[in-house]
Protein backbone atom coordinates (compact mmCIF):
# COMPACT_ATOMS: atom_id res chain seq x y z
CA UNK A 1 0.00 0.00 0.00
CA UNK A 2 0.90 3.87 -0.45
CA UNK A 3 3.10 4.71 2.46
CA UNK A 4 2.80 1.44 3.80
CA UNK A 5 -1.15 1.81 5.08
CA UNK A 6 -3.41 -0.99 4.71
CA UNK A 7 -6.76 -0.38 3.45
CA UNK A 8 -9.64 -2.61 3.86
CA UNK A 9 -13.41 -1.42 1.81
CA UNK A 10 -16.01 -2.28 4.25
CA UNK A 11 -19.51 -2.69 2.79
CA UNK A 12 -22.88 -2.56 5.16
CA UNK A 13 -26.23 -3.52 2.93
CA UNK A 14 -29.96 -3.83 3.99
CA UNK A 15 -29.68 -7.36 5.07
CA UNK A 16 -30.21 -8.45 8.73
CA UNK A 17 -26.98 -8.26 10.97
CA UNK A 18 -25.91 -5.04 11.40
CA UNK A 19 -24.75 -5.83 14.03
CA UNK A 20 -21.92 -8.39 12.74
CA UNK A 21 -20.75 -4.95 10.56
CA UNK A 22 -20.28 -2.60 13.97
CA UNK A 23 -18.24 -5.26 15.89
CA UNK A 24 -15.83 -6.05 12.76
CA UNK A 25 -15.11 -1.93 12.62
CA UNK A 26 -15.05 -2.05 16.17
CA UNK A 27 -12.14 -4.93 16.21
CA UNK A 28 -10.47 -3.40 13.29
CA UNK A 29 -9.24 -0.52 15.29
CA UNK A 30 -5.59 -0.52 16.74
CA UNK A 31 -5.06 -3.67 13.98
CA UNK A 32 -3.03 -0.96 11.63
CA UNK A 33 -5.83 -1.36 9.03
CA UNK A 34 -7.61 1.78 7.69
CA UNK A 35 -11.09 1.22 7.13
CA UNK A 36 -13.26 2.30 4.83
CA UNK A 37 -17.14 2.58 5.04
CA UNK A 38 -19.81 2.50 2.52
CA UNK A 39 -23.74 1.96 4.27
CA UNK A 40 -26.21 1.68 1.49
CA UNK A 41 -29.70 3.87 2.08
CA UNK A 42 -31.47 0.21 3.04
CA UNK A 43 -28.80 -0.48 5.45
CA UNK A 44 -29.69 2.59 7.25
CA UNK A 45 -33.19 1.35 7.41
CA UNK A 46 -32.40 -1.31 8.84
CA UNK A 47 -30.11 0.33 11.62
CA UNK A 48 -32.20 1.69 12.86
CA UNK A 49 -34.94 -1.69 13.59
CA UNK A 50 -32.26 -3.53 14.62
CA UNK A 51 -29.66 -1.53 16.84
CA UNK A 52 -29.77 1.09 18.95
CA UNK A 53 -26.95 2.86 16.63
CA UNK A 54 -27.66 6.25 15.02
CA UNK A 55 -26.20 6.69 11.63
CA UNK A 56 -23.44 8.75 12.81
CA UNK A 57 -22.36 6.15 15.56
CA UNK A 58 -22.01 3.53 13.03
CA UNK A 59 -20.25 5.86 10.82
CA UNK A 60 -17.94 6.95 13.79
CA UNK A 61 -16.63 3.63 14.01
CA UNK A 62 -14.72 3.87 10.41
CA UNK A 63 -11.69 5.63 9.58
CA UNK A 64 -13.29 7.31 6.39
CA UNK A 65 -17.09 6.94 5.17
CA UNK A 66 -17.86 7.32 1.40
CA UNK A 67 -21.95 8.16 0.63
CA UNK A 68 -23.36 4.91 -1.37
CA UNK A 69 -24.21 7.20 -4.24
CA UNK A 70 -21.06 8.69 -5.00
CA UNK A 71 -19.70 6.59 -7.80
CA UNK A 72 -16.56 8.93 -8.06
CA UNK A 73 -15.17 7.96 -4.57
CA UNK A 74 -11.64 6.69 -4.39
CA UNK A 75 -12.82 2.85 -3.57
CA UNK A 76 -14.47 3.38 -7.26
CA UNK A 77 -11.16 3.01 -8.92
CA UNK A 78 -8.40 -0.35 -9.00
CA UNK A 79 -5.76 2.59 -8.25
CA UNK A 80 -7.16 3.14 -5.34
CA UNK A 81 -5.26 0.05 -3.35
CA UNK A 82 -6.67 -1.62 -0.78
CA UNK A 83 -6.29 -5.05 0.72
CA UNK A 84 -9.77 -6.01 -0.42
CA UNK A 85 -13.28 -5.79 0.56
CA UNK A 86 -16.20 -7.39 2.86
CA UNK A 87 -19.58 -6.89 2.31
CA UNK A 88 -21.13 -7.32 5.98
CA UNK A 89 -24.20 -7.99 5.87
CA UNK A 90 -24.82 -8.91 2.18
CA UNK A 91 -28.56 -8.56 1.01
CA UNK A 92 -29.23 -10.95 -1.87
CA UNK A 93 -29.74 -7.71 -3.96
CA UNK A 94 -26.28 -6.53 -3.43
CA UNK A 95 -25.21 -10.44 -4.00
CA UNK A 96 -27.07 -10.41 -7.71
CA UNK A 97 -25.53 -6.81 -8.37
CA UNK A 98 -22.17 -8.52 -7.80
CA UNK A 99 -22.55 -11.50 -9.50
CA UNK A 100 -23.69 -9.87 -12.51
CA UNK A 101 -21.47 -7.33 -12.37
CA UNK A 102 -23.73 -4.41 -11.95
CA UNK A 103 -22.45 -1.32 -10.32
CA UNK A 104 -25.44 0.89 -9.56
CA UNK A 105 -24.26 2.08 -6.03
CA UNK A 106 -20.80 2.67 -4.68
CA UNK A 107 -21.12 -0.83 -2.49
CA UNK A 108 -21.10 -2.91 -5.61
CA UNK A 109 -18.95 -0.99 -8.38
CA UNK A 110 -16.34 -1.13 -5.13
CA UNK A 111 -16.96 -4.76 -4.99
CA UNK A 112 -16.47 -5.46 -9.31
CA UNK A 113 -13.56 -3.56 -8.85
CA UNK A 114 -12.16 -5.68 -5.95
CA UNK A 115 -12.58 -8.88 -8.18
CA UNK A 116 -11.17 -7.41 -11.49
CA UNK A 117 -8.07 -6.26 -9.49
CA UNK A 118 -7.91 -9.62 -8.21
CA UNK A 119 -7.84 -8.57 -4.46
CA UNK A 120 -9.91 -10.65 -1.59
CA UNK A 121 -13.93 -10.20 -1.72
CA UNK A 122 -15.73 -11.76 1.10
CA UNK A 123 -19.31 -11.88 1.14
CA UNK A 124 -21.47 -12.36 4.29
CA UNK A 125 -24.40 -13.25 2.62
CA UNK A 126 -27.51 -12.97 5.40
CA UNK A 127 -31.17 -14.89 4.00
CA UNK A 128 -32.77 -18.22 4.75
CA UNK A 129 -33.95 -20.82 2.85
CA UNK A 130 -31.92 -19.76 -0.14
CA UNK A 131 -33.97 -20.39 -3.56
CA UNK A 132 -32.07 -21.39 -6.80
CA UNK A 133 -31.16 -17.28 -7.79
CA UNK A 134 -29.27 -17.03 -4.27
CA UNK A 135 -27.78 -20.28 -4.73
CA UNK A 136 -26.72 -19.06 -8.60
CA UNK A 137 -25.49 -16.19 -7.61
CA UNK A 138 -23.47 -16.86 -5.05
CA UNK A 139 -21.92 -19.46 -7.64
CA UNK A 140 -21.03 -16.94 -9.59
CA UNK A 141 -19.45 -14.70 -7.38
CA UNK A 142 -17.11 -17.82 -6.19
CA UNK A 143 -16.31 -18.14 -9.82
CA UNK A 144 -15.09 -14.38 -10.16
CA UNK A 145 -13.17 -14.56 -7.47
CA UNK A 146 -15.78 -14.03 -3.90
CA UNK A 147 -15.38 -16.29 -0.74
CA UNK A 148 -19.02 -16.38 0.28
CA UNK A 149 -19.29 -16.44 4.20
CA UNK A 150 -22.74 -17.19 6.07
CA UNK A 151 -22.86 -15.68 9.73
CA UNK A 152 -22.90 -19.50 10.96
CA UNK A 153 -22.03 -19.41 14.60
CA UNK A 154 -19.66 -21.46 15.20
CA UNK A 155 -20.38 -23.45 18.54
CA UNK A 156 -17.11 -25.33 18.97
CA UNK A 157 -16.29 -22.08 20.87
CA UNK A 158 -18.93 -22.64 23.66
CA UNK A 159 -20.77 -19.25 23.03
CA UNK A 160 -22.41 -17.83 26.37
CA UNK A 161 -24.07 -14.59 24.65
CA UNK A 162 -25.01 -13.75 20.89
CA UNK A 163 -22.55 -11.06 21.06
CA UNK A 164 -20.08 -13.81 21.51
CA UNK A 165 -21.53 -15.34 18.37
CA UNK A 166 -21.63 -12.11 16.59
CA UNK A 167 -17.50 -11.49 17.77
CA UNK A 168 -16.34 -14.70 16.60
CA UNK A 169 -18.20 -14.49 12.97
CA UNK A 170 -16.44 -10.79 12.69
CA UNK A 171 -13.03 -11.90 13.92
CA UNK A 172 -13.21 -14.91 11.14
CA UNK A 173 -13.92 -12.74 8.56
CA UNK A 174 -10.71 -11.09 9.35
CA UNK A 175 -8.77 -13.94 9.37
CA UNK A 176 -9.59 -13.94 5.72
CA UNK A 177 -7.78 -10.93 5.16
CA UNK A 178 -4.69 -12.15 7.48
CA UNK A 179 -5.89 -9.09 10.11
CA UNK A 180 -4.81 -10.39 13.50
CA UNK A 181 -7.22 -9.67 16.57
CA UNK A 182 -7.79 -10.70 19.36
CA UNK A 183 -10.95 -12.53 21.60
CA UNK A 184 -10.81 -15.54 19.78
CA UNK A 185 -11.39 -19.38 20.59
CA UNK A 186 -9.57 -21.19 17.84
CA UNK A 187 -10.66 -25.11 17.48
CA UNK A 188 -8.66 -27.24 20.15
CA UNK A 189 -8.09 -24.35 22.18
CA UNK A 190 -9.23 -25.19 25.95
CA UNK A 191 -12.66 -24.36 26.91
CA UNK A 192 -13.31 -22.98 30.59
CA UNK A 193 -15.07 -24.80 33.00
CA UNK A 194 -18.45 -23.27 33.64
CA UNK A 195 -17.60 -20.32 36.54
CA UNK A 196 -14.15 -20.49 35.63
CA UNK A 197 -12.54 -16.85 34.01
CA UNK A 198 -10.72 -16.77 30.84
Amino acid sequence: MAGGKKRLVVGVTGATGIAYAARLLEMLKGSGVESHLVVSRAADITRTQETGMSADELRGLADVNHAPGNIAAPLASGSFRTIGMVIIPCSMKTLAEVATGMGESLVSRAADVTLKERRRLVLVTRETPLNLIHLRNMTAATEAGAIIFPPVPALYSAPKTIDDMITQTAGRVLDLFDIEVSGLRRWGEEIPAPGRQD
